[in-house]
């Protein structure tokens, strides 16, 4: 037969009071959130023309693999968003997207979405222009897990490289941005909540203390 091992009534109760009090930190926690995340978005915007800021009329309209390696910088002009529908994977700490040049080559690159230029009516239709990028040297091939998801339709005329059109740029969502301190708070919170309380309780004699010390016989 199974056995089932129930929390005290203590620990429910210091459980729940902290939680109660973790709630009014999140909310004092979002607020400051709030205010930090309009200077978090100010400091990762990326100037025109530099790597991960807009493309202008003069950066080089690469067309091929080996226009991306024969210059320095340049962009690519996309059809819509057909680079966020083939695929995508995590490198390292960055989300990557399988680009398709103008020649059919495809390449892996880690695009600011803050940057890319929409030429038609909505972003699924026109000629798209990326934001300023650069070639970055790797080899791709050692990380199988994320050719296992960026190729899942079509392999990458190359794993030597890929496209960096980020910079210092790329802003995560509010939502993304606040979610961690946001559960650091509650947690830390939660924790401090519930230590404090179940020693006030054991203190007035209400909760079994955890920890009682053993007062030493005479001779020991």
């Amino acid at each position: 037969m199974r056995r089932y091992h129930h929390l005290r009534f203590d620990i429910w109760l210091c459980l729940l009071l902290g939680f109660l009090v973790s709630m009014g930190t999140a909310k004092i926690a979002e607020k400051v959130l709030d205010r930090t995340y309009e200077s978090y978005v100010e400091s990762r915007v990326v100037a025109d023309g530099d790597i991960g800021g807009k493309a202008g009329e003069a950066v080089f309209r690469a067309q091929s693999v080996d226009d991306l390696l024969n210059h320095d910088t340049f962009t690519i002009v996309s059809p819509g968003i057909e680079y966020r529908n083939r695929g995508g994977g995590y490198y390292e700490s960055w989300y990557m997207q399988a680009v398709t040049l103008p020649s059919g080559e495809l390449v892996a690159a880690v695009i600011n979405e803050d940057s890319v230029q929409y030429g038609g009516e909505s972003i699924f239709d026109g000629d798209n222009v990326l934001p300023v990028g650069k070639v970055v040297y790797a080899d791709l091939s050692a990380n199988e897990s994320f050719l296992g998801q960026i190729e899942y339709s079509e392999k990458l005329s190359s794993h030597d490289f890929y496209i960096d059109m980020l910079g210092g740029g790329g802003t995560a969502s509010k939502e993304t941005y606040s979610e961690a301190p946001m559960l650091a708070v509650q947690l830390g919170t939660l924790m401090v909540c519930f230590a404090v309380f179940h020693m006030i309780g054991a203190k007035l004699g209400l909760f079994p203390a955890f920890f009682s010390r053993r007062r030493k016989q005479d001779g020991e």
